[in-house]
């Protein structure tokens, strides 16, 4: 009987002892793992907030994403009950950032390529004026919004401590890389290194830039209705399950917290992206 009680002894020691070290072995690899996120994080949402002209600290951009990682699965798991559902919740919550950034990125170019029209009349007509092509751009920058008035000014600036104007338009072109910013960038290294009539130069340009503008236009307004048929086929059955788990709970249970279940939402899941990223293929088009 003591033997028996000592085996037992030693058998829930060594359990207790392994059961320690591979506790200390998740810890030790979750610890260097969130450090290495939180540094590559913040490194990256630095540059990303000073791509537009925002001075924050990333370490309090970082625990804005932790804490709607967190906050956003909570709310997954305590709606469907179902923890299975809120473990990649949590882990695309750390996606979102990117995803936002490059929303806002797209946005910031688009709303650069609707001002350079009337940006380059001004200048135009403050070259035509008599004034320089510095001066001219200073002019632009006290009366233009953003985000085209931050990037002449930073163009600006670097023309004051000594950049030559080849190297700021080239700066101009990686900052904002656009077919547009190209373009006007290459406009003017040409009148400038072949002498030509910069001021004539930029009308053309403007106006080459305000027909592409409203073509674009005009494709954005016929491929409207392709648009929000993506979002109702994405969105419907989404919309259809919740209706029916409001409905018929006991039946819907099954998808939520059976393997087959979880195993068709993922084939649903991938079908609705398909779907919705072969729709907006069909409609984006290209000028």
């Amino acid at each position: 009987m003591t033997n028996n009680s000592d085996v037992l002894i030693a058998f829930t020691v060594v359990i207790a002892l392994s059961a320690g070290m591979l506790a200390w072995f998740v810890i030790d690899m979750g610890t260097v793992t969130m450090n290495r996120y939180k540094a590559n994080f913040t490194e990256r949402a630095k540059f990303q907030a000073q791509e537009f002209f925002l001075f924050i600290d990333p370490r309090k951009l970082f625990m804005a994403n932790l804490a709607s990682m967190v906050l956003v699965s909570m709310l997954v798991w305590m709606a469907t009950g179902s923890a299975v559902l809120a473990i990649p919740v949590f882990f695309m919550m750390a996606l979102a950032p990117r995803f936002l950034y490059a929303w806002m990125r797209a946005k910031r170019m688009q709303k650069f390529e609707e001002q350079l029209p009337d940006a380059l009349m001004m200048l135009s007509g403050g070259m035509r004026a008599g004034v320089g092509l510095s001066a001219a751009m200073a002019q632009l920058v006290a009366e233009a919004p953003a985000p085209l008035g931050q990037e002449f000014s930073l163009l600006l600036r670097e023309q004051r401590l000594g950049v030559t104007l080849e190297q700021s338009l080239n700066n101009l072109s990686r900052r904002v890389p656009t077919q547009t910013t190209t373009l006007v960038v290459s406009a003017m290294r040409i009148a400038t290194e072949t002498g030509g009539g910069l001021a004539e130069t930029l009308e053309r340009t403007a106006a080459t830039i305000r027909a592409r503008l409203q073509m674009e236009g005009k494709i954005a307004a016929l491929t409207a209705q392709g648009k929000l048929q993506a979002w109702v086929v994405g969105l419907l059955p989404v919309a259809l399950a919740l209706v029916l788990n409001k409905m018929e709970p006991e039946a819907m249970s099954f998808l939520w917290h059976s393997r087959l279940g979880w195993a068709t939402l993922a084939v649903l899941a991938v079908f609705e992206f398909l779907g919705v990223y072969v729709i907006r293929k069909i409609i984006a088009i290209d000028v």
